[in-house]
């Protein structure tokens, strides 16, 4: 299995602009033909209230390498991929630092793929291991008038409105 085409990592972190990738300071580094690779900071955006990084955000950067990952695999002109189910086993505490996730398909089929995502911390160790099911879906077709979707304007960040003590 190989994506289908070389990965232009400006062009996947563009598309993610202004939604909780780019909120959670998530950015794709690294692509090679059937591996993904991405960042996440382990900050005030990505920590629980005892100071050590949130379940919630660990399985947010695996579904989001696991999503990009089996895109990357559909024609996206006429199919895309999205989430069935997302489990994930914590196994290290993060007080800071970043975690790097590599997602890697375990199983690429024409209706559902399934990715297994590792979650280190900079020494290599293991934070947390997730695994997504995913489906391929046709891509809708665009209806005739149908106006651009709403996007929020963007005007305070998020540790504004929700600061983290």
């Amino acid at each position: 299995m190989a994506f289908r085409a070389p990965v232009d990592l400006a062009a996947v972190n563009a598309h993610a602009a202004d939604t909780l990738v780019s909120n959670l300071g998530i950015v794709i580094t690294e692509a090679g033909d059937d591996w993904l690779r991405g960042t996440m900071p382990v900050d005030a955006r990505t920590v629980q209230p005892y100071g050590i990084l949130h379940g919630g955000a660990s399985v947010a950067l695996a579904e989001t390498l696991g999503s990009v990952a089996g895109n990357l695999c559909v024609d996206t002109t006429k199919e895309m991929v999205v989430g069935l189910e997302i489990n994930a086993n914590h196994v290290r505490a993060m007080r800071g630092g970043r975690v790097t996730g590599t997602a890697r398909a375990l199983h690429v089929g024409r209706s559902t793929q399934l990715w297994e995502i590792r979650i280190e911390n900079d020494e290599g160790k293991l934070v947390c291991v997730s695994r997504l099911t995913l489906a391929v879906a046709p891509r809708p077709k665009p209806r005739e008038h149908q106006p651009e979707p709403l996007r929020p304007a963007r005007t305070h960040s998020a540790a504004a409105i929700h600061p983290v003590s």
